[in-house]
């Protein structure tokens, strides 16, 4: 069976033929950048697919196409499933949300109750380069930190991303 999608290519199609706005796709492009750096950094200590890594961040936020709420990311894991893309990058999509979400905080957002934790090197990783870029710009650990305290994010979820922020720097061997 083929992978699904199988190319970069491939993948901005699938974002421009379910709709996502023009602001969504470039967001992914940029996404899709520093997740490759961060990939090709972490290679060097933990095997890393990064070309998936790279596919997965530009559909990342395929769910956009439909709504721009928290419940992208499980709206973007059902198209991903509708269009046939593999389950590793429904996974990432349904699991790239801040640092995660376990199960009590997805029940309380009005989510399916599942764990949208990151599990593997890979969701990790997009969750994390998303975290990283606002909009179009990419910004630094500390300006991420800095524009979610602004928005009076919760102190568990600022926590959950320094922890991630810091679980990669460490297999990366320097700071991201």
């Amino acid at each position: 069976m083929t992978p699904i999608p199988q190319s970069r290519e491939q993948a901005l199609f699938f974002l421009e033929q379910v709709g996502t706005p023009e602001g969504v796709i470039n967001h992914c492009k940029t996404v899709a950048e520093v997740a490759e750096n961060i990939a090709k950094q972490i290679s060097f200590t933990v095997p890393v697919n990064i070309e998936l890594v790279i596919i997965a961040s530009l559909v990342h936020d395929i769910g956009r196409s439909k709504s721009h709420g928290i419940s992208h990311a499980v709206t973007g894991a059902k198209i991903g499933r509708e269009l046939g893309f593999t389950e590793d990058v429904v996974n990432i999509i349904k699991r790239h949300i801040g640092a995660g979400i376990d199960k009590t905080e997805a029940i309380k957002l009005g989510l399916p109750p599942e764990d949208y934790t990151p599990k593997t090197i890979e969701e990790k990783i997009v969750a994390h380069a998303d975290n990283l870029v606002k909009g179009t710009q990419v910004q630094t650990i500390d300006q991420c930190i800095q524009n979610l305290k602004q928005r009076s994010v919760d102190k568990q979820v600022i926590e959950r991303i320094i922890s991630l922020h810091n679980e990669l720097s460490a297999l990366s061997r320097k700071p991201l």
